[in-house]
């Protein structure tokens, strides 16, 4: 049974080494994701299930092993503290390791999950089902973007859908809204470069009759995509 979720935005720009001079910009938006992080850890669940967008569906186990040396910075994190094998961490789960390292998560074995687009809200809400029914008391760290459209230098460039894409994203998060979140238009979130998408549609499938809270922690487009910050208990 799903216990508790923490939504949290995936740019490696989380990563002050990545961000650099413009890391202090980003210092609200991690201090929202440790907040998050910090009601996973209250909930005392027996497993966490992180999630994310990724090329190609896949999980991994704890262990795994991610870096950040594409981004030009010389800095490896790993999923949780076992020492494991498996195929490197697509980018939006080495951002998750990393939140988790520099809040000192050891509260649960853990396991990552890629989902990759196209991925239908069927298949969405039926993994999120998978997860919920893994373990006795289930915490998920959801990982995703809204758009990517909200300025004329944003990497979509500027769409006026977007706003108002992120807006019925943001209240769905507030408000712990599974049926908004398996309603969000799969074509739109494409078009918008919304990578959170599939993974807050699993979200929606994993938290189905389990009377959850939720409440918005951080709301903004500092780079001209949407960075949302949640947490559901």
């Amino acid at each position: 049974m799903l216990v508790a979720a923490a939504v949290c935005p995936c740019p490696p720009l989380l990563v002050p080494e990545v961000a650099a001079g413009a890391a202090p910009e980003l210092d609200p938006a991690r201090d929202a994701c440790a907040d998050a992080l910090g009601v996973l850890a209250a909930a005392r669940p027996d497993r966490l299930l992180v999630v994310g967008p990724a090329a190609e569906d896949a999980s991994y186990p704890e262990g795994s092993r991610g870096s950040f040396r594409g981004f030009g910075v010389d800095l490896d994190v790993r999923l949780g503290h076992r020492d494991g094998t498996g195929a490197r961490l697509p980018a939006s789960l080495a951002v998750a390791a990393w939140l988790l390292d520099r809040t000192g998560w050891a509260d649960a074995p853990m396991e990552g999950l890629g989902v990759a687009e196209p991925i239908t809200v069927e298949r969405c809400i039926h993994i999120g089902r998978e997860v919920a029914g893994s373990a006795g008391r289930v915490a998920l760290l959801v990982m995703g973007d809204a758009s990517a459209c909200r300025t004329l230098k944003a990497p979509g460039y500027l769409d006026d859908r977007a706003a108002g894409f992120d807006a019925r994203v943001a209240r769905a998060l507030a408000d712990a809204d599974t049926e908004a979140l398996r309603a969000l238009d799969t074509g739109l979130a494409r078009e918008l470069q919304a990578s959170g998408r599939a993974p807050w549609q699993v979200l929606a499938g994993a938290a189905e009759g389990a009377g959850l809270d939720g409440s918005l922690l951080y709301d903004d487009a500092p780079y001209g995509v949407g960075y949302l910050v949640a947490a559901w208990s």
